[in-house]
């Protein structure tokens, strides 16, 4: 079951599968007025504004409640459509509700299917993985391409439906199987009597196939070299079955039916990608629903037919595909995809382990997740347009997923800031109700989150630095303390100003020293945390959209513009000329992913012929961004102040990095 719904600024959706009990779960349904099942809440937010009087701080932050835009999509077992639809008559019907909308209603299934995909593969960078069972992290994530068109959706339900998707409202059934899912179930059934699907999965993972399938090697007593076919390729689907007079075990029946299936749908998949000249290829549906042994034996699959030219890409939230669908479709009036979305991790499950043998109590659930939320983001997100290849950019440094001893020490290190954290939310809002009760709250949620990613690294992702930043940041705004920060004034370090011993752990001054000699650059784009800069070229100051740590927002740069505007005549003359132009970046994080930028941004450096980019800070430079390849000249600028980070790099803490770049065509 789906169902999705939502308000004028915002929805919820129910597939299968909560662990949370009905109220807790069904409790944020109560402000929908569009209802589909995806459903509006009232999130608190912080807006900055100034006070003009005598002793007053430069800036303060205001409390003021707004309606922000949020999707709700909750998986839950059937056992609980009851206790949903009487929350549902109780809080929603003859209340300000307009709209009641389900994917029960006679909307198209595949048209939902298909929106929904294309949703998720816009609005979440690693939403599409790899699976690789026996490596050492069993999900390998893919940044998305930033043009999703055109691809293959492979759905797996009771048959077998393949679409080509070539743009937002443009998909073709091009083939399709009446051997899928239904039938491995009702064969299944037959062969082992066992009538549950997840228990049959179960049954296969513990089989083995070889007792019951006749191989290439019982054929020729090896391999068939002229052919190239190896001894321990399946020749004969159960063809033992037909020659030895003997009880095969349910296992090894239920693990024969699985590869005979998945190889028939893989061979399909395969043949449909080669005719349409398609390499992104998805898969989804029941048949798949996060389960390891079904992911795996379609990986073979496509692995084998393509000789590894595809691969099979699986979603994170494929559960959720038609139910996303079913609410943008029932909400095209407000037309949600003009705006970008982003996952929010205080209120998302995120991806559980699949491996029995990691997590044996995971596959008792009917389902992979319990809970996922999208918030909508105020600006268009798009790529900046100095990136050299944005389809190979990856904005992070470090993979945790994949680095164990880097995923060890930063998990500790920010279980050990959160008592910091927890004592700044509460300066922040020590005249607030409650500050100290939400303080703790946020404590907990946060903690139980690292927790959970210590088990599974891969739950939101690939886990990175920026990630662990922005659950926290996701965490503390679930418990309104937007800005933790906003009593404190930070006395930045200028490494221009410090007088540190060269070399430096990263030193391209001499270089830049040199280019300063040359003509000047027509248009800089300084992505700034808390500094100014300024020279003879135009300056575009990109900065927060959002809080984020000490780091400043685009509204507090205005402020502090303004006033040193009124005190240096350069910068009054650069503001009047529109020399100096202050952009915000469409980020509320301390990294800076270039391949989400507010799109007024990406105009803006478009229209000015942006030459030069200088990135600033440890978030921005090193975290994020150390090895980006841009097509103009760039600055990265950071004071590396942490030592296990130096450490690693090579330094000392408090080891200066600046790094100036020039594209090859440049130096050419």
């Amino acid at each position: 079951m789906a169902l999705s719904g939502g308000v004028d600024r915002g929805s919820h959706s129910m597939d299968k599968s909560i662990t949370l009990p009905p109220d807790e779960i069904f409790r944020n349904l109560e402000n929908a007025k569009r209802f589909a099942i995806d459903i509006v809440a009232k999130v608190r937010s912080f807006d900055h504004s100034t006070k003009e009087t005598d002793g007053d701080p430069l800036y303060e932050i205001s409390v003021q409640e707004e309606i922000t835009a949020r999707l709700h999509f909750i998986k839950f077992e059937n056992a609980y459509i009851e206790t949903c639809l009487d929350f549902i008559k109780d809080h929603l019907v003859n209340t300000e509700t307009k709209v009641i909308k389900a994917t029960v209603d006679k909307e198209d299934e595949m048209t939902c299917l298909i929106k929904g995909c294309n949703f998720v593969l816009k609005n979440i960078p690693h939403e599409a993985f790899v699976y690789a069972k026996h490596a050492d992290s069993e999900f390998r994530f893919q940044h998305t391409h930033p043009d999703i068109f055109p691809y293959l959706l492979i759905n797996i339900g009771s048959g077998v439906s393949i679409v080509k998707v070539e743009a937002e409202d443009k998909f073709e059934r091009i083939g399709g199987s009446s051997i899928g899912g239904g039938t491995f179930w009702g064969l299944g059934a037959l062969l082992t009597k066992t009538k549950r699907f997840d228990e049959l999965l179960q049954l296969a993972s513990k089989g083995q196939h070889t007792n019951v399938d006749m191989l290439v090697k019982d054929i020729y007593g090896g391999a068939y070299g002229s052919l190239g076919l190896t001894g321990d390729l399946i020749a004969s689907s159960f063809g033992k079955s037909a020659t030895t007079d003997k009880e095969f075990s349910k296992e090894d029946m239920a693990k024969s039916l699985l590869h005979m299936i998945s190889n028939d749908i893989g061979q399909l998949a395969c043949l449909y990608a080669k005719l349409h000249n398609l390499t992104r290829v998805y898969f989804g549906g029941f048949f798949i629903r996060g389960h390891p042994v079904t992911m795996h034996t379609i990986t073979y699959s496509i692995n084998f037919f393509t000789k590894g030219e595809v691969q099979a890409l699986f979603l994170r939230h494929e559960g959720y595909l038609g139910a996303i669908g079913a609410f943008l479709k029932g909400a095209e009036e407000d037309n949600p995809n003009q705006y970008s979305w982003g996952e929010n991790y205080a209120g998302s499950s995120g991806l559980m382990s699949v491996s029995p043998e990691l997590n044996p109590v995971q596959r008792a659930r009917s389902g992979t997740f319990d809970m996922l939320e999208m918030d909508r983001l105020e600006r268009q997100l798009v790529n900046l347009p100095l990136l050299q290849d944005p389809t190979s950019y990856i904005p992070d440094t470090v993979d945790l997923t994949e680095d164990v001893l880097a995923r060890e020490y930063w998990l500790y290190c920010f279980e050990e800031a959160l008592d910091g954290v927890v004592k700044r939310a509460i300066a922040s809002q020590k005249d607030q109700p409650k500050a100290v009760e939400r303080a703790e709250k946020f404590r907990q949620k946060y903690r139980h989150k690292l927790q959970t990613l210590r088990h599974q690294p891969f739950a939101y992702g690939s886990l990175t630095v920026r990630s662990l930043l922005d659950t926290r940041e996701h965490c503390l705004n679930e418990f309104n303390f937007p800005d933790p920060y906003s009593k404190v004034y930070i006395e930045s370090l200028n490494i221009f100003h410090l007088a540190w011993e060269r070399p430096w752990l990263v030193d391209a001054y001499n270089q830049w020293i040199e280019r300063l000699k040359g003509p000047p650059h027509k248009c800089a784009l300084f992505f700034v945390d808390n500094k100014l800069l300024i020279r003879g070229t135009e300056v575009v100051l990109a900065s927060n959209s959002g809080p984020a740590l000490n780091d400043v927002t685009n509204s507090e740069l205005q402020i502090l513009t303004e006033r040193i505007a009124a005190m240096d005549p350069v910068i009054h003359t650069a503001l009047k000329e529109d020399r100096l132009a202050l952009v915000q970046n469409g980020s509320s994080s301390p990294c800076l992913d270039l391949s989400r930028l507010d799109k007024v941004l990406a105009t803006v450096v478009r229209e000015r012929g942006t030459d030069l980019v200088i990135i600033e800070g440890m978030g921005r430079a090193i975290h994020t961004n150390y090895y980006a390849m841009l097509s103009c000249e760039s600055l990265k600028l950071a004071v590396i102040k942490n030592s296990w980070l130096a450490e690693r790099l090579g330094g000392k803490i408090f080891s200066v990095v600046f790094k100036y770049e020039v594209p090859s065509k440049a130096q050419g």
